[in-house]
Order: C-alpha cells, then sequence, then structure tokens
C-alpha cells in the first residue's frame, strides 16, 4: 500500500562523541515513500520515515569510536515549518578499529638456515677402507633415506680432492701417505638442521570493520550492525534501516602484499599447518623474488639438494656458497636494526599494529590495523509513525522602523528593524520588509529571539527610478507558527541622481605602453636633451639642493652650473697665493726678497 509522499529535514545535537572528529550531516533528507507489502521484503513497515545521511568518521589511527546524537527537530515539506519533537529520537553508533584482512594461500615448507657439512676421508666411494670407520652417509644421517630405507641419490655427498685452493683448504699429505693411505679428501653435502618456515602467498585485501546502530525512541530500542560485507539490515522490529554508502577515503597508507611472500615458523609438521599460531615476532613479509619455489636456484630461499650439488666449479667455490640470502639472514639484519632502534624492514611486529586482531580471526588468516581515520558514509532510516511536535511559540514586538534619506541608484539604502521578544520563552521568528511599489524585493530573515531579547535586522533597499520619490513600507514580524504577531508602518524619501557632484569620478582610459619604434627613438632623444639642458642650467640643482656646500645633493644631481662655481672656488686659492708671492718679490708686501 502506497502512502503520500514527505519530505523532513533534521537537525543533530551531538551528547557525547569520544572521536576526536565529530559526526557530519553530509546532507539534509527526503522522504519520499514508505511502503507495505502482503509479503516479506526489505522496507520499514511504516507510513512516513526519518532518513539522515552521517558521515561517521573512526577514531586516531583508525581506532574504535562512538558518538551519540539526538534528532530534536524536523522540518515538514507540506507546511515547511520547523517543529521540535516531543520525544527526540536518541541514536548511539559504535564503529570499531578498521583492519585490513588479506587472503592467504599455502606455498610450502623451507628451511630457516641451510647448512653445508663436510668430513674429512681418504676416499670418496661408500665401500672405504674398513681400516677407517667411516660411513658417510650414516654421517650424514638415516633421516635423508626413502621410506624403503634406501639412500636418496641426490642426498649424496660431493667429494672434492685436497689441495690449499678447494672448497675447504687442506694439506695432502706426504707421499708416504698418499701411497698407503690414500689422499685426505673433503666430502661435502647440504642439511637442513633446525627450524622450518611456511610460506604463504598474499592476495586481496579488504576492508573491515562493522558499525553498531541503536536507536532509542521512549520506551522502543532498535539496533543493528552494518559492515563492508553486510550493508543494509534491517532491524528485528522493523523500525529500523541502515545503508552503508561507502567511506571517504583513497587508503594511502593501507600496503599491497601481492609481491610478497608470508613466512611463519611451522607449526607442527610438515605441510599445511592446521594453525598459524600467533608468534607473531616471528613473522617476516619477504620479496617473491627472495624465493626458489622448485629448489633449483642457488642463494634464494628454498633452495634444495638439486641447486647445491649441480653449481659449477663446486670444488673451487668458497664453502657455504649457494646458500646466502636464506631466511635467517634477514632475520639478523632485522635484529641489528631493531639494536640500533630503527624499524625492522621485513618483520611485520613493530612496523603494522593490531595484527591478526579482527573479529573471527581464522587459523589461516592475516590482517593488519588501518592507521588511517575513516570516514564512513552511514545513511539512517526509522519510522516516523507516531511522531508528535512540540510547538514553542512567544509574542514579538517591533520596536522601531529607520531608514536614512539617500540619494537613489548612487547607492542603496538600508532600513533596520529592531524587534523584541516580550514572552517568556525563546522561540523562532521571521521578519520580512515589503514596500508597496518602486523597490525591489528583499530577502526574509530567520532568528531566535530568548524572552526580553532586543535583536536588529537589516534589509537593503534598491529603488528602481533615479528620481526623488517617496516610498511606503512595512515591516512584518511573525511567530514560530509563521502567524503575524506585529506590524509597523513607515516611509522614506530619496533624492534624485546628481550625474557628477564631486562623488563620481570620470573614466578615463589607462595610457597604453605599447608604442612604435621610431616613437620610442623619439621618447630617448627628447629625455636625452632635457638632461643635457638641465646639467647646464642647474635647474634641478636650484630645486632640489639647498645649500652650495651641499656636497652630496649636487653630485647626486649633476649640477654644471655647481660644478663651475665650485671649480672657480678652488682655482682662486692658488691663484692668491701666486699673486701674494709676486708682490712680496717686488718688496710691495714686506722687505723684498
Amino acid at each position: 500500500m502506497g502512502t503520500r509522499p514527505i519530505l523532513l529535514f533534521l537537525w543533530l545535537m551531538l551528547l557525547n562523541v569520544s572521536t576526536v572528529l565529530p559526526v557530519q550531516i553530509l546532507s539534509k533528507s527526503k522522504l519520499e515513500r514508505c511502503e507495505r507489502t502482503s509479503g516479506p521484503n526489505d522496507d520499514l513497515e511504516c507510513t512516513r520515515k526519518i532518513i539522515v545521511n552521517l558521515a561517521v568518521p573512526s577514531g586516531s589511527s583508525g581506532g574504535e569510536a562512538s558518538l551519540v546524537a539526538e534528532i530534536v527537530e524536523v522540518e515538514e515539506n507540506a507546511t515547511s515549518k520547523m517543529q521540535t519533537l516531543r520525544v527526540p529520537p536518541v541514536v548511539t553508533i559504535t564503529k570499531t578499529a578498521a583492519y585490513a584482512l588479506y587472503d592467504l594461500t599455502y606455498i610450502r615448507d623451507v628451511p630457516y638456515k641451510p647448512q653445508e657439512f663436510y668430513v674429512k676421508t681418504r676416499k670418496c666411494e661408500p665401500d672405504a677402507d674398513k681400516g677407517f670407520i667411516i660411513d658417510l652417509f650414516l654421517f650424514f644421517g638415516f633421516s635423508l633415506r626413502d621410506a624403503d630405507g634406501h639412500v636418496m641419490e641426490q642426498t649424496k655427498p660431493v667429494c672434492c680432492p685436497c689441495g690449499p685452493e678447494r672448497r675447504v683448504p687442506s694439506s695432502c699429505g706426504n707421499v708416504f701417505d698418499r701411497l698407503i693411505k690414500g689422499k685426505p679428501n673433503t666430502a661435502h653435502c647440504l642439511r637442513f638442521p633446525g627450524d622450518w618456515f611456511h610460506v604463504f602467498a598474499i592476495g586481496q585485501r579488504s576492508i573491515g570493520f562493522s558499525v553498531r546502530i541503536e536507536v532509542k525512541a521512549g520506551n522502543r530500542v532498535s539496533d543493528l550492525i552494518v559492515g563492508p560485507d553486510n550493508r543494509t539490515v534491517i532491524s528485528t522490529d522493523k523500525l529500523l534501516r541502515a545503508n552503508l554508502v561507502g567511506d571517504f577515503v583513497g587508503y594511502t597508507n593501507i600496503p599491497s602484499f601481492e609481491d610478497f611472500y608470508l613466512v611463519i615458523p611451522r607449526q607442527g609438521g610438515q605441510g599445511q599447518p592446521p594453525a598459524i599460531g600467533t608468534n607473531f615476532s616471528m613473522w617476516m613479509l619477504l620479496e617473491r623474488l627472495r624465493f626458489t619455489l622448485d629448489g633449483i636456484e642457488c642463494n634464494k630461499i628454498g633452495v634444495d639438494f638439486e641447486a647445491f650439488n649441480g653449481q659449477p666449479d663446486f670444488c673451487s667455490s668458497p664453502y657455504g656458497s649457494c646458500l646466502h640470502n636464506q631466511i635467517w639472514n634477514f632475520w639478523d639484519a632485522d635484529q641489528n636494526r631493531i639494536e640500533r632502534n630503527q624499524l625492522p624492514l621485513y618483520g611485520i611486529e613493530r612496523r603494522f599494529e593490531r595484527i591478526n586482531q579482527h573479529p573471527n580471526a581464522g587459523t589461516h588468516s592475516f590482517s593488519i590495523g588501518v592507521t588511517e581515520v575513516l570516514n564512513t558514509n552511514l545513511l539512517i532510516e526509522l519510522t516516523a509513525d507516531d511522531i508528535e511536535y512540540v510547538y514553542q511559540r512567544s509574542p514579538g514586538k517591533i520596536l522601531s522602523v529607520t531608514v536614512p534619506t539617500f540619494e537613489t541608484l548612487s547607492q542603496f539604502g538600508v532600513a533596520s528593524v529592531m524587534t523584541k521578544n516580550i514572552g517568556g520563552l525563546e522561540a523562532s521568528y521571521s521578519l520580512t520588509f515589503q514596500c508597496m511599489r518602486g523597490v525591489g524585493l528583499t530577502e526574509e530573515q530567520f532568528f531566535i529571539m530568548k524572552p526580553n531579547e532586543v535583536v536588529t535586522r537589516s534589509f537593503k533597499l534598491y529603488p528602481a527610478t533615479d528620481q526623488a520619490a517617496k516610498y511606503l513600507c512595512a515591516a512584518i514580524l511573525k511567530d514560530s507558527d509563521f502567524i503575524e504577531v506585529d506590524r509597523a508602518d513607515c516611509q522614506f524619501s530619496t533624492t534624485a541622481t546628481v550625474l557628477d557632484n564631486g562623488s563620481q569620478i570620470p573614466f578615463q582610459p589607462p595610457k597604453s605602453g605599447v608604442k612604435g619604434f621610431f616613437e620610442s627613438i623619439m621618447i630617448i632623444w627628447e629625455r636625452f636633451w632635457q638632461g643635457v639642458a638641465d646639467f647646464i642650467t642647474g635647474k634641478s640643482c636650484r630645486g632640489n639642493c639647498s645649500g652650495f656646500f651641499d656636497l652630496g645633493c649636487h653630485l647626486q644631481y649633476m649640477c654644471f652650473s655647481w660644478l663651475l662655481l665650485f671649480g672657480l672656488l678652488l682655482a682662486t686659492i692658488p691663484t692668491g697665493v701666486v699673486l701674494l708671492w709676486l708682490l712680496h718679490q717686488k718688496g710691495t708686501i714686506g722687505p723684498p726678497a
């Protein structure tokens, strides 16, 4: 049964938020319809409902977060009224820590530290002289025999002759010992003592978390849990529905391990482990290119007998060749970094947070905590069939309306309206300013006033003519129910627009800086002759230099007349000295010389 569409908007008031980031209302919600059908369905059993679209953040470093919000007001489209709910629903949202879960595929087991062993023997054949009690095959371990007790061919040692430049340098002894006993050769073989590790291939990742939503309206309580794997859920009482739309984040800090293998200590026997354990201190992530899955490559993890025995120039190669870059090498490198207070390069401990702490962690699962703050887009719907509104109305009064006279068109006028809440409740009001003719429409203003509070609102007035005129207007005050509670009439006048009263500056286009070639030459030539004339006449010097002996000023403006006078002044001194000396020589001044 279809019902009439309803449009509701809501405000949320945060009561308690334990996360750093507050909840954000992404949009006010539109309600179109709420259906009932005879069979089972995923919709709410209601005739009208409230929808809220939220951005729910996680805690710092992707940890747990919770918030509590209260729906206190709604706006119904049919009446365009903002209504207060009599029983506000309280919404509690709890979001678990986010994690990245990776798919694991078992590959094989590999030794932690393969080692090379050798023994000295006069002969490298299994039927050596009985005087030398040494059975090479028994020395290297009976565990390398097959199920029937036969020694496996690939586990047989490789014999190298004695000599200083061999795999293990040794003395061949004297000629008598070599003739009687034989040469002291060395037999080498590969063995795998110690620990083994499981190797897993890491596949695609998925982001995991859960959001629990609880809505309490009066005595009714509805709750549900949504997550990335269960995005749309309806409560059992059909009163609440939630849809996880998505996340607003690019996951820049969540790594991808598709080029890595996960190695962990072996639990139990060889083969697929029954459980991977929780000793995360030994878990390591190593690049796939460091492994040989068939065992035929040297210096890679998983090296086998075939690669070791078949290495070229076996006897002339250094002892331990073909066994480098093993798990124990990377483990030791990490321990050295940890001792220097550095983060490990291969181990997962200390590099990642909340390892395998996701809910229902299986025996073959791998997850790490997400360290980014994820904002989840959550759409919540709840029934609003029995919603009740609370009206809070209070009388108001317009105290004054003031409109100063102004010049039309050249500027706008301002109408100031002073209002007062003369009741005993805090309430919402709307104020309009309307003129009968000749003035553009003004926008209605909405505001809230406390008891006995005085509020002044301003409206900009734009007359439609440039002539002086008088206008008749009215300010109208309405309460929260949009009922007029007071009205004040007023009139104002404007003066005619004065086209040129000094305040209007005529427009002058800027001078263009683009000039032709010959025009630029003429300007440079004129400036040159003006400078020469000014240098000779000393016009700039007289206008800017106040004293005759202002040396810095005269040099700055290059005063020709000052230079000439100053030169003449300097020339009079030696001239006067010479003249006095000549007069003294003739006896005119003082006795003759």
